[in-house]
């Protein structure tokens, strides 16, 4: 235990030091991503794992996205979700499971829009929703793990129809980063930069938006997370679109064979680890995508040399 906790404090002290050759804690390789339908349709894990290779060659990560569409670390659900077909999936269920799948060395984990299951605020729900997070927080912690907590992406009113939900989500995000000085969490903010991004760019364009749904942001939306989430790692992102930041010139095969990978992978693991949400797809067996994942790490090495 002594071991443990040294470990962690000096890779956190290390971490937040920062140096140029050192995006992450030299003992963190393997990282996962928790969350929702957002996380899982995961192109801002696309464009933060293509950062990292072609910005940081010599070092090897390992970018595991295992989000669930309709989760919630609540447990809560709204009447009629899916049309009646079945209840949000909890992650009280499965994360035990997915913790010994993946044995993370980092962890990321962002919930909140779910949780508020699309009603005005509720201190009830908020309650629900604050116990959660604890328990994931202490669970993650517990194996060794450090961990990052993120806010959700913005909620759209306008376009999602839900009166009164981009309040919760305020209330909400407020509450995790008021975390990071309460509790000494380390939190990524997401929720604000997209909001302000949102609004600063509909009052030149009213039909300016991130997701015609309210909730599950385009490519834009999704590099505007991924330029939050390298802001708060001490990266320095410049101001223009994915492609062009990210790779700066370089093989744009690289980010298709990353999305590529990724696809491919995140199937893979929530089929390993399992779960009770109907109509996602049957992952290959974990074995056989890792062989044709590290057939991809090869081309995407070789364009990046």
């Amino acid at each position: 235990m002594y071991r443990l906790w040294l470990w962690l404090f000096c890779g956190i002290i290390c971490w937040e030091k920062g140096t140029a050759q050192a995006p992450f804690p030299e003992n963190v390789h393997r990282i996962v991503f928790l969350g929702n339908s957002i996380t899982y349709a995961g192109k801002y894990i696309v464009d933060i794992e293509t950062y990292f290779i072609t910005h940081y060659p010599e070092r090897h990560y390992e970018f595991i996205n295992i989000g669930l569409p309709s989760e919630t670390v609540s447990g809560l659900s709204e009447p009629g979700h899916a049309g009646g077909k079945f209840p949000r999936p909890d992650l009280h269920e499965r994360l035990a499971r997915v913790l010994a799948l993946t044995k993370p060395d980092l962890v990321f984990a962002g919930y909140a829009m779910n949780d508020g299951i699309y009603m005005p605020f509720d201190e009830g729900r908020f309650l629900r929703f604050r116990e959660g997070i604890l328990w994931l927080h202490q669970e993650v912690v517990r194996t060794g793990a450090l961990f990052i907590h993120m806010t959700p992406a913005v909620y759209d009113e306008r376009n999602g129809g839900h009166i009164g939900y981009a309040n919760v989500m305020d209330r909400y995000s407020t509450w995790l980063l008021q975390q990071r000085d309460s509790l000494g969490w380390r939190v990524a903010d997401i929720y604000f930069p997209m909001k302000r991004y949102l609004e600063d760019h509909r009052r030149m364009d009213s039909s300016f938006a991130f997701a015609r749904d309210g909730v599950h942001p385009d490519s834009l939306g999704h590099w505007i997370m991924a330029r939050e989430i390298l802001r708060f790692l001490g990266e320095k992102p410049g101001e223009g679109d994915a492609m062009e930041v990210i790779l700066g010139g370089k093989n744009r095969r690289i980010f298709g064979l990353v999305e590529e990978k990724q696809g491919l992978m995140k199937d893979a693991w929530l089929t390993a680890a399992g779960h009770k949400r109907p109509g996602m797809n049957e992952g290959l067996p974990l074995e056989e995508a890792k062989a044709r994942e590290a057939e991809i790490g090869k081309r995407i090495r070789e364009l990046n040399k």
